[in-house]
């Protein structure tokens, strides 16, 4: 009769060491990559104004939005500077980053109607680098987050630039956030 008892007593004693062991400081867990890419909910920052200003960044070859908290309404143009300008320390913590360094040398943003203008200078159309798609979707889906624009057109030299879309086409005629909608992640 004893060892009947004592066989579930071994037993429940092996299962109880047979855990994960405790740690003192949580850790980021990944997920298993599987047949599709799952959802990544946009990167989170301390509220710290009254306005949400909306950047496009760019987390394994996808296009996610983040939202920032501004003190003041932002215009397109410094909307622009802020994507150019990159993710901040706890952006790039949650593994955001830009495709925009030297893909995309985009010197300003007017808006006319409800079409933004950017003005691309520097290389050549063509930079040979595979994330200009990227870097382009992200200044149309940030730009269009905007309520005032509609349409992302580019210009060089004054005459429309032929721009990457997310099938790989190329553009010349004004893009919104639809042309980009394969890259750009879900919330």
């Amino acid at each position: 009769m004893k060892r009947r008892h004592l066989a579930p007593l071994v037993l429940a004693t092996l299962l109880a060491g047979c855990g994960v062991p405790a740690e003192d400081t949580p850790r980021r867990v990944h997920p298993p990559p599987g047949p599709f890419p799952a959802p990544v909910p946009a990167a989170t920052t301390a509220p710290a104004g009254r306005f949400d200003e909306t950047l496009c960044l760019v987390r394994d070859n996808h296009i996610v939005p983040v939202v920032r908290r501004v003190d003041r309404p932002f215009t397109p143009e410094e909307q622009l500077r802020h994507l150019l300008a990159g993710p901040t320390a706890g952006e790039r913590n949650d593994d955001l980053a830009s495709a925009l360094p030297g893909a995309v040398n985009a010197a300003g943003a007017t808006v006319i109607g409800t079409q933004a203008r950017i003005v691309v200078v520097g290389p050549g159309a063509d930079t040979g680098r595979s994330d200009e798609v990227l870097a382009f979707g992200q200044i149309v889906c940030t730009l269009t987050s905007r309520d005032d624009v509609n349409t992302v057109a580019f210009l060089r030299d004054g005459r429309p630039l032929g721009v990457p879309r997310a099938d790989g086409s190329l553009s010349t005629e004004p893009l919104t956030r639809a042309d980009y909608t394969p890259l750009i992640n879900a919330r």
